[in-house]
Order: C-alpha cells, then structure tokens, then sequence
C-alpha cells in the first residue's frame, strides 16, 4: 500500500524559512503528480505547489516568488522550500501523489508562522 510521510514542519517566525520533504512508499511506479496543499479550519484545501513527472510545475499566486517546489528524478518524493514566510502561511501542509488510478494523501505537517 502507499503511504505518503510529511517532515519538516514547525514554528518559525515571519520572513523566516523552512523546508517540507514528502516520501512516498509503496508505490509500484512513478507518480504523475506530486504536491503540496495547505488548509486553515473553515477554509477549503488549497494548491500551493504542483510538479509533473515531465518537471512542470505551478505554484498559487500567493506563494510564488517565495516558495520553490522540488521532486528528485526517479524517486516519489517532492520539497517544498518556503522561503519569507508570512502569518498567513500558517496551515497544515499536506503531500499529495497522483497516480494512474488515484491519488493519495499524507497526514499533514503543521506550520505556524508567528512573532
């Protein structure tokens, strides 16, 4: 079975860094997608960063310029570098695989960015 495992999560302050890594296992195949989705309570998941098995990638306007997403060749697992970081960043970040079949979510890491 696959199991997506997020790390690097924390509390940081504003304008400061941190970096996410995600590891998949169990996968048969490499995946087409894979990325990173943050949600605050009360508010829908949101796409923060995609990367395709082909190296293209898409950030949410609110995060580009600052964050830079990453996924090393051959191997299911991607980055995130979160670089300026601002309050309204804080959220529960979440790895997401996409396969042929369907995708699969990791259980989250937290991040708070707060003075």
């Amino acid at each position: 079975q696959v199991q997506l495992v997020e790390s690097g999560g924390g509390l940081v302050q504003p304008g400061g860094s941190l970096r996410l890594s995600c590891a998949a296992s169990g996968a048969t195949h490499k995946f087409y997608d894979m990325a990173w989705y943050r949600q605050v309570p009360g508010k829908e998941r949101e796409l923060v960063a995609r990367v395709t098995i082909d190296g293209q990638v898409i950030y949410a306007d609110s995060v580009k310029g600052r964050f830079t997403v990453s996924r090393a060749n051959g191997e299911n697992m991607v980055d995130l570098q979160m670089n300026s970081l601002k309050p309204e960043d804080t959220a529960v970040y979440y790895c997401n695989a996409q396969g042929g079949r369907r995708g699969f979510w990791g259980q989250g890491t937290q991040v708070t960015v707060s003075s």
